[in-house]
């Protein structure tokens, strides 16, 4: 049994933030844990966070210097789970300033705070938008390359963890998730999160928005089959300072999903089919890694995961998809993503 400690999420009333808050209180030898979610709720919505005894929810930014250190001086966690992060890959080109300083400069606040606090493991949430235009399946030992300022700013919280480990010892974990989906997603966003971009467009009558000719390969990944290991990665000594790719194994291609979309919330299928725009083609991973160190990992079937979302997204208020304000560049934007 342990003592009593307390665990900071950033991001925990998002979308795979809650998730993993769900996965750490399912934990039994951390019953006595306290969780801090920290979340500005720009992407999450308050109701996402469990409403718990050890849990306590505080609205706030990781870029607001003064809640940070006063959060941890007054915690001092012991494991961080860092998740906040504004994920619009595609969008980031365009809002360049906004990515880094949230993306990044938000990361490393906290990397500083846990260092200066004692934390004994930082789990970040990276992408697999850092290998960029990497030959699939990738692969943890691959290069990165990343081709969007999103990946670049994940890549370079990567390379601040590795460089933290070295010079103060700051153990950590990090996962490169890929193509995400579930209940709580933020189905309002129309610039990434394709499933519920998908499920918002139909269940408001509208066509599915496909960038080109659908042939873009991705590995759709559930968020039950995610969400523990990350959970539970501070406990496992296999996961130490070590990186992992986590999600789906099968790929499928845009089109084939949105099929698939249409068929889970039994409604027709209609797809709109727009101009290309600059995205790696084909994209999925290699889970080698993560299935030896995490032999307890789930693979629930894109079908299956998808009926799950389309009963939750089915029985929740959908609000029509909101654009992004303040635009930094306007050069080369799709149309469709103009206010």
């Amino acid at each position: 049994m342990y003592e009593a400690f307390s665990i900071l999420v950033t991001g925990g009333a998002g979308f795979m933030g809650s998730h993993v808050v769900d996965a750490i209180l399912a934990i039994p030898d951390w019953s006595p844990a306290r969780i801090v979610v920290l979340d500005d709720l720009s992407g999450g919505v308050a109701e996402n966070v469990p409403i718990h005894p050890r849990v306590e929810f505080i609205r706030g930014s990781i870029n607001d210097a003064v809640l940070v250190e006063q959060l941890f001086s007054r915690h001092r966690f012991r494991y961080v789970y860092h998740l906040a992060a504004y994920a619009a890959e595609g969008l980031s080109h365009f809002i360049r300033h906004f990515n880094y300083t949230n993306n990044l400069l938000g990361s490393v606040r906290l990397i500083n705070a846990a260092v200066n606090h004692g934390c004994q493991c930082f789990v970040f949430t990276s992408s697999i938008a850092v290998y960029g235009q990497g030959r699939s399946p990738l692969r943890e030992d691959d290069v990165p390359a990343p081709v969007d300022p999103y990946g670049i700013a994940k890549y370079a919280v990567e390379l601040d963890l590795a460089a933290a480990s070295q010079t103060h010892g700051l153990k950590h974990v990090i996962f490169r998730p890929h193509n995400v989906y579930g209940p709580r997603q933020n189905l309002a966003d129309k610039y990434r999160n394709v499933v519920g971009i998908f499920m918002n467009r139909l269940l408001h009558d509208q066509p599915m928005p496909i960038f080109g000719d659908g042939t873009q390969t991705r590995a759709f990944s559930y968020i039950g089959d995610v969400a523990p290991a990350i959970a539970r990665s501070p406990l496992n000594p296999d996961a130490t300072n070590r990186t992992f790719n986590l999600g789906s194994d099968r790929a499928d291609s845009v089109d084939r999903l949105a099929d698939l979309v249409a068929e889970a919330l039994g409604l027709p299928v209609a797809k709109a089919y727009l101009p290309p725009r600059h995205e790696v083609h084909i994209a999925y991973c290699d889970h080698a890694r993560a299935r030896q160190a995490f032999p307890e990992l789930t693979a629930t079937p894109l079908p299956e995961g998808l009926a799950r979302m389309a009963q939750w997204a089915r029985q929740t208020e959908i609000p029509p998809a909101q654009s992004f304000e303040p635009l930094e560049i306007e050069a080369g934007l799709p149309p469709s993503w103009r206010p």
